[in-house]
């Protein structure tokens, strides 16, 4: 039967070469990345990659080592 959607994960996105390219033209719906590095115009035009931001994850969990507090407690 196959699948419906295929979507594919990746935190730190060196997208170098043909990789644009070669997301294009997979059977991909959606790449997700996260913003540890600046994307290049090519992979923020492209309609199959999606960028979140983590920002607020890294300022909670230096918050929470300033503090001494968990950062596991973050993930449960």
């Amino acid at each position: 039967h196959g699948a419906a959607k295929v979507f594919a994960y990746c935190t730190h996105p060196v997208l170098s070469g043909r990789a644009i390219e070669n997301i294009e033209n997979s059977v991909l719906d959606e790449l997700v990345v996260t913003n540890t590095i600046p994307l290049s115009a090519a992979a923020q035009a492209c309609v199959r990659i999606r960028q979140l931001d983590i920002a607020p994850v890294v300022a909670e969990a230096v918050r929470r080592i300033s503090n001494e507090e968990s950062i596991s407690a973050m993930f449960r």
